[in-house]
């Protein structure tokens, strides 16, 4: 028996000094060393402004919704093309904005604030923010704001959705107070990839996307609009495309629009009939840099640079309001040899894997500020700031690839034979914007929105979700967020409006 219990004894001191010996270091072993524990939030800056780049998303709703482009295909790009709710597609803004855009942000500026030795990088933070913010309320109207982002760092996972109200009221006071905080005599923050640190190029941004904002409420608080708008021309504008944020690719770092255009979706996608008709009447230059039809192609496999054609007066627009089985007699009516040979989107040029990504631009600054000024809120010449904002663009369209850039005579013809008619200033000022704004999906339809402009046909489509609109008015809330969140946006649509295709946002009221 005693053998026993002093065996006993010793096994299990000898299992106490195995665990205690294993227990030593096993921290230090099991930690990579190689690993972050933190992450300098110039870098989460820098993620925010790429992931900021519209990609396929916004060939399913946005741009076929301003009757800019559309697909006669039904599957995973359902949408804006049959006026559908097709919810794994409306969830791409979100899903990008909260999981990627807003967290980095939310996550960098927890980090920055009251740190008083980076206060331009807070409040550069603060002005990409409320560019994504803006996306994001624009599109689905309320939104989680005040407890966006918190989950690592309160550990709030179920955000309540604040009013899109309320939401404009902190954007407006963020970006004038970021403008403000920024000093070029404090910290340098040469990582950014933007504008490499420039802190006055950064202003004249906040300033721009002010105005942007500004410009959002001219049908629900023109009063307030008239302030924000007054307040960003007066604090200083950008001043030639120097300044446009852009994101750049090359061909480590792809445009994603571009690498879906020039793999699975390369003969799916087609130039609208309105938007090509617009271009074509008008003898705007643009088409030619933006247009290719592939003549006599009778499947996606005979769109080749053998039956190329990028000439204007070729160019012919797919109609809305069929699937790619009432398409064909259509095609047939119209001498094509199928759809197939329907004005696309040049894959090489605007249409690039390694083509820019526009998001904010002088040419659509100037052409706010010239609404600013058609409205009597501002004094200024409102046709000259006309002008230069088609001009800006015109001239932009040579930082695409491939051979994209329009003749300075071509561009001085046109300007001349489109003044700014007076009674019209509204509708030519954001018709030029419509096209200024081409392939930045969410800004082309906010402003559409907004304005009223351009004035185009909606989409017939048969089929349509839409139950009192004529055009989808915002997209729709994740699946995800019905699930596990289903509280906060029921509070939200029993504001809002039901989650629905329909339903307007706050400052989209009928007038």
């Amino acid at each position: 028996m005693k053998k026993s219990i002093i065996l006993h004894l010793f096994l299990g001191l000898m299992g106490a000094f195995i665990l205690v010996s294993c227990d030593e270091g096993f921290d230090e072993m099991n930690t990579n060393p190689v690993r972050l524990t933190s992450i300098d939030p110039a870098f989460q800056l820098n993620q925010a402004i790429i992931s900021s780049s519209p990609g396929y998303n916004n060939l399913t709703y946005e741009t076929t919704i301003v009757r800019q482009m559309i697909t006669p295909f039904q599957g995973v790009g359902t949408g804006g093309n049959l006026n559908q709710d097709n919810r794994s597609a409306t969830q791409g803004n979100w899903q990008t904005g909260y999981r990627t855009i807003v967290k980095n942000l939310i996550d960098g500026l927890a980090v920055l604030e009251g740190n008083a030795e980076r206060t331009n990088l807070y409040n550069i933070m603060r002005i990409w923010k409320a560019h994504a913010f803006m996306m994001l309320t624009d599109t689905y109207g309320d939104v989680p704001y005040s407890e966006a982002g918190l989950g690592f760092i309160e550990g709030t996972v179920f955000p309540k959705y604040d009013s899109q109200e309320s939401i404009y009221t902190s954007i407006l006071n963020d970006l004038e107070m970021a403008v403000q905080g920024l000093d070029e005599s404090k910290d340098p923050i040469n990582q950014e990839i933007l504008y490499s640190g420039n802190i006055e190029q950064w202003k004249r941004l906040g300033n721009s996307l002010l105005l942007r904002a500004a410009m959002r409420l001219v049908k629900v608080s023109p009063s307030t609009a008239q302030e924000y708008a007054t307040k960003a021309i007066n604090g200083g504008l950008m001043q030639s495309n120097e300044d446009n944020a852009v994101v750049r690719h090359n061909a480590d770092y792809r445009n994603s629009l571009g690498t879906n255009l020039n793999g699975g979706q390369a003969p799916f996608y087609y130039l609208d009939e309105e938007f090509v008709d617009f271009l074509q009447s008008n003898d705007d230059p643009r088409l030619e840099s933006i247009a290719v039809r592939y003549v006599g192609a009778l499947s996606g496999g005979e769109q080749t640079e053998a039956n190329a054609n990028r000439s204007a007066e070729a160019q012919i627009g797919m109609p809305q309001g069929y699937d790619n089985t009432t398409i064909i007699p259509v095609a047939e009516a119209a001498g094509l040899a199928s759809l197939y040979s329907y004005s696309q989107l040049d894959r090489n040029r605007l249409g690039n894997p390694e083509a820019p990504n526009f998001l904010v631009t002088y040419s659509q600054t100037l052409l706010l500020w010239a609404e600013a000024v058609a409205r009597g809120w501002v004094s200024g010449d409102a046709e000259e700031l006309y002008q230069d904002g088609i001009r800006a663009h015109m001239e932009q369209m040579a930082l695409w690839p491939n051979d994209t850039e329009i003749a300075p005579e071509a561009i001085d013809a046109y300007i001349q034979n489109h003044p700014l008619e007076a009674g019209a200033e509204l509708e030519l000022i954001n018709t030029q914007y419509w096209v200024s704004s081409f392939l930045i999906g969410p800004e082309t339809w906010a402003n559409f929105r907004r304005s009223g402009f351009p004035l185009v046909s909606p989409n017939p489509y048969p089929g349509s979700d839409l139950q009192n609109e004529d055009f989808i008015r915002r997209l729709t809330y994740p699946d995800s967020e019905l699930t596990v969140n289903k509280e906060n946006v029921d509070q939200a649509t029993s504001r809002m409006g039901p989650d629905i295709l329909d339903t307007r946002v706050w400052w989209d009221v009928q007038q």
